[in-house]
């Protein structure tokens, strides 16, 4: 009786396992990675060359201020450069208007005039736009100069950003 008994647990556990066939999983596809970058401050991402450096564009309309924070190939890292103005022609309500971004020092940072990553600029026609075509004149990071960058604002012209 052992014996049946035996080689009936043994007969049932086979026959059971015989039902489960696992069948074949797929494998996972990859997630794909998109390369993107986020403008830390909200604001419109310009690619200086071929994603070498970065411009960040931030507007603060109330306060009629335009800031410029020069980063790097990632938007993660400030940049600091050597530039007496940053100097921008933006077509706005078909009015042409040059800003000149000044230096701005920042005593938390260390940054100072003449080595700093932070630019600004105000005009009161800045308190009424919030749109509008741009062209960086030049600028020198590291000594590479880059000339006539396009960009709008608030898009920013690096198409890998995200907003």
């Amino acid at each position: 009786m052992k014996t049946s008994t035996l080689l009936c647990v043994a007969l049932a556990a086979e026959l059971a396992g015989g039902c489960s066939k696992t069948k074949p999983v797929a494998p996972a596809k990859e997630a794909v990675h998109r390369h993107e970058h986020k403008a830390p401050h909200g604001g419109a991402p310009v690619e200086l060359g071929e994603e070498e450096y970065h411009v960040e564009f931030v507007l603060d309309a109330p306060e009629g201020k335009l800031q410029a924070f020069v980063m790097d190939r990632e938007l993660e890292n400030f940049v600091r450069i050597n530039a007496p103005v940053v100097e921008i022609t933006v077509q706005v309500s078909g009015q042409r208007e040059k800003l000149r971004l000044q230096p701005v020092a920042n005593n938390a940072t260390g940054e100072k005039v003449g080595d700093t990553s932070q630019f600004e600029a105000r005009a009161d026609w800045l308190k009424a736009t919030s749109r509008f075509d741009a062209v960086l004149k030049e600028i020198t990071v590291h000594g590479k100069t880059f000339t006539n960058i396009l960009f709008n604002f608030p898009k920013g012209n690096d198409v890998k950003s995200k907003q």
